[in-house]
């Protein structure tokens, strides 16, 4: 079984605001490094994204795939590769517990497997890096304001 890396980050936001960011697919590439482009292909009973295809470009890995989203309740999404042509295997989720007054801490997993050989120090390290780099988008992105923070339309 793969292993499966984690880190989580404080953002000075209510839940509601930090999930409204991570809802809002069609912005990603306003605040992810690596993805450059991001459709909605299905939605759930709810107008949730449950397909979304994401173009994505990090550095040596460029990839376009289809993920496949399941929201729990209004603080956890998580996700699983549904196609791609560099990985094998994506899964991630981000679980947004409150952290006192209006704040939330957003814990992020992925577990990535590339289709190409690498060592598991290697993988892990890129993994750290994504992840790393998606809380620190994800909380400049909230805490700026700037991100449409109504929610979703049911």
């Amino acid at each position: 079984m793969a292993e499966h890396t984690s880190s989580s980050i404080t953002i000075e936001a209510a839940p509601a605001e930090v999930m409204a960011v991570i809802a809002d697919f069609a912005r990603y590439p306003d605040w992810t490094g690596e993805v450059k482009q991001a459709e909605v292909l299905e939605t759930d009973g709810q107008g949730r994204a449950g397909q979304v295809r994401l173009v994505m470009d990090a550095g040596a890995i460029k990839d376009d795939q289809v993920l496949g989203y399941t929201w729990t309740g209004e603080h956890e999404v998580s996700w699983t590769l549904v196609k791609s042509q560099m990985l094998r295997q994506l899964d991630g989720s981000y679980l947004l517990k409150p952290a006192g007054a209006g704040a939330t801490e957003v814990t992020y997993q992925l577990t990535v497997d590339v289709k190409i050989p690498m060592l598991g120090m290697i993988k892990r390290k890129a993994e750290k890096v994504i992840i790393d780099r998606a809380l620190a988008g994800l909380k400049k992105r909230v805490e700026s304001g700037e991100a449409d923070l109504e929610a979703p339309e049911k």
